[in-house]
C-alpha cells in the first residue's frame, strides 16, 4: 500500500490506519484479545502499517494488545497515540464519567499540562513496548492548561527522541492556529463522515492552507454507514452507541434509506458498502488518512480493500445527489 506524508514531518503513513479504539473495549461493549491480535496482523498482511490508539482506549488495554502485536515489526510499522484523557487522577477538566467493560466507573478528566505529558509518554511507551512514538496528539483540548505549555511539553519529547513528530485531535482552526505558532503539527484527528462533515467549512480549507493533514476517525460512523445495523439490531451492554443522536430510531431509519439509494452503485462495482464509504471519505479534499476500526478479521478483510479501488467523479457525484436529501436529527 503506498503511504503518505504526514504534514511537513518525515513521517509516512497508509491512507488506511488501523483505528485500535474498538479493540480496548471500552464504549464498543467488550473485546476479545485474541482477535483483536489476529485483526493487527492482518492489516499488517494486506499492507496496513499505521496502527492509532490512545491510553484510554480500554484504560490501557488497546495499547498493551498493540505492544503485543507489533513484537518484532516495530521498525515497518508506524505507531501513533495520544495524550491528555485521564482516569485515575483529577487534574485538569471533569470530562464526562464511564465504566469499563467489567462494570468499573472512572471519571474522565482532560489534562494536558507538562507534567501529565510526560508521566502519560511513559506510561505509553511501556504499555505498547517500544522506546519511540511516531506521531504524538491531544487526544481532546484542555482548556485548565496554556496550548503554549502543552507543545512545549511534546516538543521535549521530540527532542529526546521518544516522539518522532506532534499532532492535535478535535482541535478547531484557531486552537491549531495557536498550537502551530509554538511547534510544528503535522496532523489534526477529527471525526469526519458522510453524516457528520462539519469540519468541511472552516477546518478543512485550514488545514490545506497550511499542509496539515486530516486523520478522519468514524468514516463509517461507529458502523452505522456499513448498512448492518438496522432498527431492531441489539447492541451489547456497555456498547454506548445507542445513546448517541446517530443511533437514534429516526436517524437509523433515515440512513438506512439512503444507504438502499446508494447500494446497487456498491452492487454494480463488486463491493462492499463499507468499502464504498471509506473510499468516499479518502477522496473528499482535504482528508489525508481514514482511521477505520476493526475488531476481527472478517471486518479487516472486508474493510481495509477500500484502497484497491477508485470512485469516480460521476460516482462521487451520485453518491453526493442523495447525501443532500438526506437530513438527520442532531
Amino acid at each position: 500500500m503506498d503511504k503518505v506524508k504526514l504534514g511537513q514531518s518525515e513521517i509516512y503513513v497508509t491512507p488506511i490506519a488501523f483505528g485500535a479504539w474498538a479493540i480496548g473495549g471500552w464504549m464498543w461493549g467488550g473485546a476479545d484479545e485474541k482477535d483483536a491480535l489476529n485483526a493487527i496482523q492482518r492489516s499488517i498482511d494486506l499492507g496496513v502499517t499505521t496502527i492509532d490508539t490512545a491510553p484510554v482506549y480500554g484504560f490501557g488495554q488497546s495499547e498493551e494488545i498493540i505492544g503485543k502485536a507489533i513484537k518484532g515489526k516495530r521498525d515497518r510499522l508506524q505507531i501513533l497515540t495520544k495524550y491528555g484523557l485521564n482516569w485515575n487522577d483529577t487534574r485538569g477538566q471533569f470530562h464526562f464519567s464511564s465504566m469499563d467493560s467489567e462494570g468499573n466507573s472512572f471519571d474522565i478528566y482532560k489534562y494536558a499540562g507538562k507534567d501529565g505529558i510526560l508521566e502519560e509518554c511513559e506510561a505509553s511507551l511501556r504499555r505498547l513496548g517500544t522506546d519511540y512514538i511516531d506521531l504524538y496528539q491531544i487526544h481532546w483540548p484542555d482548556p485548565t492548561t496554556p496550548i503554549q505549555e502543552t507543545m512545549e511539553a511534546v516538543e521535549q519529547l521530540i527532542h529526546s527522541g521518544k516522539v518522532r513528530a506532534a499532532g492535535v485531535s478535535n482541535y478547531s482552526s484557531s486552537e491549531l492556529m495557536e498550537a502551530s505558532s509554538y511547534l510544528s503539527i503535522c496532523s489534526n484527528q477529527v471525526p469526519f463522515s458522510m453524516v457528520n462533515r462539519d469540519i468541511e467549512t472552516e477546518l478543512i480549507p485550514y488545514c490545506m492552507e497550511n499542509n496539515i493533514s486530516i486523520l478522519a476517525y468514524s468514516p463509517l460512523q461507529r458502523g452505522l454507514l456499513t448498512g448492518k445495523i438496522k432498527p431492531n439490531y441489539r447492541f451489547n451492554n456497555g456498547d454506548s452507541r445507542p445513546d448517541t443522536p446517530f443511533f437514534s430510531l429516526p436517524n437509523l431509519i433515515k440512513t438506512n434509506e439512503f444507504l438502499a439509494n446508494i447500494t446497487p452503485l456498491a452492487k454494480e462495482k463488486g463491493i462492499t458498502l463499507a468499502q464504498m464509504v471509506i473510499r468516499w471519505t479518502l477522496q473528499q479534499p482535504g482528508i489525508t488518512v481514514c482511521l477505520v476500526g476493526a475488531r476481527n478479521i472478517r471486518q479487516v478483510d472486508e474493510n481495509y480493500r477500500a484502497i484497491d479501488f477508485e470512485l469516480s467523479e460521476e460516482e462521487i457525484m451520485f453518491i453526493n445527489e442523495h447525501l443532500e436529501n438526506l437530513d438527520l436529527d442532531r
